[in-house]
């Protein structure tokens, strides 16, 4: 089974998919997406760490991408 999670609040949105590991376990696929007057962000990138169930993988996918939103939209970040 694959597992997924939205969190979105304006302008910004985060998206995970939960995918199994080469070596067990399973990781997560995560694109964020921030609109500004600047222009558009969007970053898609696969979670580093490896957790033994899918709904650890989703909850710490989705934390990790509101991190991500939260120092670009405090311009601590330039990508």
């Amino acid at each position: 089974m694959t597992l997924s999670g939205n969190v979105q609040e304006g302008a910004w949105s985060v998206n995970v998919q939960t995918e199994p590991a080469e070596d067990g376990g399973y990781r997560s696929k995560i694109q964020v997406r921030h609109s500004s007057p600047e222009g558009d962000f969007e970053h898609a990138f696969r979670q580093g760490k490896k957790f033994n169930t899918e709904r650890d993988a989703v909850l710490d996918g989705l934390r990790e991408g509101m991190t991500w939103i939260g120092l670009k939209m405090a311009r601590t970040i330039k990508m």
